[in-house]
């Protein structure tokens, strides 16, 4: 008998449903593992997603915590199935009725060993055969390895993985359980953060209060690397002569009274800023363990919570008390309403994260009213925050 004729016997499958397995180690998952599934996810009438173990690998995430992850970020694809395995591929495939196991390759050298695996699949004579998915050109460069580096060195990860898994990267990896602080100029953010910073050293965690405001100080009257010198040039030259010191520092309250006067002028502002700001905070953060707030008006309107995976504090006050504070900070009346009203009150702050969270599916919003008596308060919001977060004393934080 010819060797060539092929002597696999046909396995027995419900034969009116296309099942596919899609495997993977998941430590951790990325957009580029979720977009070959949502692929298989299309062409298939069913698509098991295996965590898989290989017990000559170190993994960075326990088993449980790998099957977590593809469950909660892969939720909205209804005819995808998580679960973990040991064992041999095809084996896990021909028990649960796989007629197909689905690979993604991003080069050659993933191809050729795929094809290896393949090929040691088929001397199994399980009758299940492989499809490769060509990964996207924009997604080819990501995988969980280089993830994990990046965050070891803080990068921004936020387009790499989902903000549920960068969540769970920042704990693993770095100690690191950050929110966003947030609300009307005037609100009381400072006062709310230092409220947590003390509640935090009572229960033997380190709060970390980070305002993006002073970073902003720093890169316009402080630093020096040629890079910042370059940041004041270009504020200078976009605004004026007026704006700048004799020492070449930025005058903040003259540039303060152009933006504040003008949206346009304060979304350039905003543009010229953000990546030196970006850069600055992620040295702030470095080396940092426990709770770390990140403190900033503008969090909602300039689409910065993923900074903080979309968990919020967003601060309320009374206007009489917004007022107030923003006069014990030396503004004048006219220049209090000009302020008030480059941002976004409240309501909108809040319909806004709600509506972000959502899209995400990751964060939570946390209201807390500034008002006098309002500690009691503050102690119930840190008591949420440690136990949505888990977050335990400092001994045992990772």
């Amino acid at each position: 008998m010819s060797i060539f004729l092929d002597q696999t016997p046909s396995p027995v499958y419900d034969r009116t449903m296309q099942k596919a397995l899609y495997a993977f180690s998941g430590d951790p998952i990325t957009f580029g593992h979720i977009d070959i599934i949502k692929r298989a996810s299309r062409a298939f009438d069913k698509v098991i997603v295996g965590i898989g173990v290989n017990p000559d690998k170190q993994y960075t995430f326990t088993l449980e915590e790998r099957t977590d992850m593809a469950r909660h970020v892969l939720t909205g694809l209804l005819n995808v199935e998580v679960t973990p395995f040991q064992g041999l591929l095809v084996d896990f495939a021909y028990e649960n009725g796989a007629q197909i196991i689905v690979k993604g390759v991003r080069n050659s050298a993933d191809f050729n060993y795929e094809t290896i695996l393949h090929q040691m699949g088929e001397s199994q004579k399980l009758g299940i055969d492989t499809h490769i998915l060509i990964a996207r050109p924009e997604l080819a460069h990501i995988s969980s390895s280089s993830v994990k580096a990046m965050q070891k060195e803080h990068g921004l990860i936020h387009e790499f993985v989902p903000l549920y898994v960068k969540q769970c990267l920042e704990k693993k990896l770095s100690g690191q359980y950050i929110i966003s602080v947030t609300g009307e100029i005037g609100s009381g953010k400072s006062y709310i953060s230092r409220k947590l910073i003390e509640l935090g050293a009572k229960e033997g965690i380190e709060v970390h209060n980070i305002e993006l405001d002073h970073i902003g100080h720093r890169i316009t009257n402080a630093l020096m690397e040629p890079q910042y010198i370059h940041i004041r040039n270009e504020i200078i030259k976009l605004f004026g002569k007026d704006v700048a010191m004799t020492d070449g520092f930025i005058n903040r309250k003259v540039l303060g009274d152009i933006v504040f006067n003008d949206q346009e002028a304060l979304d350039k502002l905003n543009d010229i800023m953000a990546q030196p700001i970006s850069v600055r905070l992620r040295r702030e953060i470095y080396g940092k363990k426990g709770l770390i707030l990140i403190n900033a008006a503008l969090i909602a309107e300039s689409d910065m919570s993923y900074l903080s995976n979309n968990n919020v504090i967003l601060v309320s006050t009374d206007k009489e008390q917004q007022r107030k504070r923003l006069l014990e900070r030396g503004l004048e009346a006219s220049q209090i309403e000009r302020r008030l009203e480059t941002q976004y009150p409240f309501q909108e702050k809040q319909k806004i994260l709600e509506d972000i969270i959502k899209r995400d599916n990751q964060g939570k919003v946390w209201t807390v009213d500034n008002i006098e008596g309002s500690d009691s308060s503050v102690k119930k919001l840190m008591k949420e925050i440690l136990e949505y977060l888990t977050i335990k004393a400092a001994v045992n934080l990772p």
